[in-house]
């Protein structure tokens, strides 16, 4: 399914959209190339899961959590992995414990579409805004139409 956000409005919608239909254990796979939206997306569905204040980008620090949103929240950019078994050095398992996983870069931590709960968007740019390509995974067929 191929969803246009030609705006930051947009955008934020569509990161609302998600956050009604996260469920724990669920992952929000975002891929694109560097300026496509990731962290502008991930920023959308944290704020729209209830956090009030700063979403800083997990670039440096790898992982954020926030235990303040209607659910607990991972948000984690792989981008400075080189290999994927660096994600077993992070613990990211024990974050991800009852847990919604927003994943930046996921292929750099091995992926997550293989998980029943993945819900995997590739942003594009299209003119000057953006076009989300989305695949659910199994667990999402019957909240994504």
């Amino acid at each position: 399914m191929r969803i246009a956000l030609p705006d930051l409005v947009a955008m934020d919608a569509f990161g609302r959209r998600i956050a009604g239909k996260l469920a724990p254990g669920d992952v929000v796979a975002l891929t694109g190339t560097l300026g496509t939206g990731k962290t502008t997306l991930a920023r959308a569905i944290v704020a729209a899961l209830g956090h009030v204040g700063e979403v800083p980008s997990p670039t440096y620090t790898i992982i954020e959590t926030y235990d303040d949103t209607r659910l607990p929240l991972v948000h984690a950019d792989f981008y400075r992995l080189e290999d994927p078994s660096e994600v077993e050095e992070l613990g990211l398992d024990d974050y991800r414990e009852g847990a919604v996983l927003l994943a930046e870069w996921p292929d750099h931590a091995g992926g997550f579409a293989h998980e029943a709960g993945c819900l995997s968007i590739a942003l594009e740019k299209v003119g000057d805004g953006r076009e989300a390509v989305v695949t659910p995974g199994t667990s999402w067929q019957s909240r994504w139409p």
